[in-house]
């Protein structure tokens, strides 16, 4: 009853994040899960930049969750600035290579 050694694979894109039209000071989530072995780490980018997430600043309005999806406490959104405004891309690693997920892009409403 010896199973064989599991090989690794490769991460995939299962769930792909969707458009979002969210209004400013609400809460978003851009969902995105990525399976492959060994489990693959997920980072965002937004309009081809990483997106920084309370990892990085404990004072980020932007959690990555377990599963990688990536959740907006509320959107930011002024006339200076507009942070979460974008077109965003999840990208999982792990050491045999990496998934890059569909753009999905977040607009605020009512501007």
């Amino acid at each position: 009853g010896s199973h064989p050694p599991l090989e690794d694979v490769p991460p995939h894109i299962v769930e792909h994040p969707t458009d979002l039209l969210v209004s400013r000071g609400e809460p978003a989530t851009l969902s995105c899960k990525a399976e492959g072995r060994p489990a693959p780490a997920v980072e965002w980018y937004k309009d081809g930049e990483r997106v920084e997430t309370d990892r990085e600043d404990p004072r980020s309005h932007r959690t990555l969750l377990p599963g990688g999806a990536l959740f907006f406490l509320r959107i930011l959104h002024g006339r200076r600035g507009k942070p979460d405004e974008g077109v965003y891309v999840c990208v999982a690693r792990n050491y045999l290579g990496e998934a890059t997920s569909r753009n999905a892009s977040l607009q605020v409403a009512g501007e």
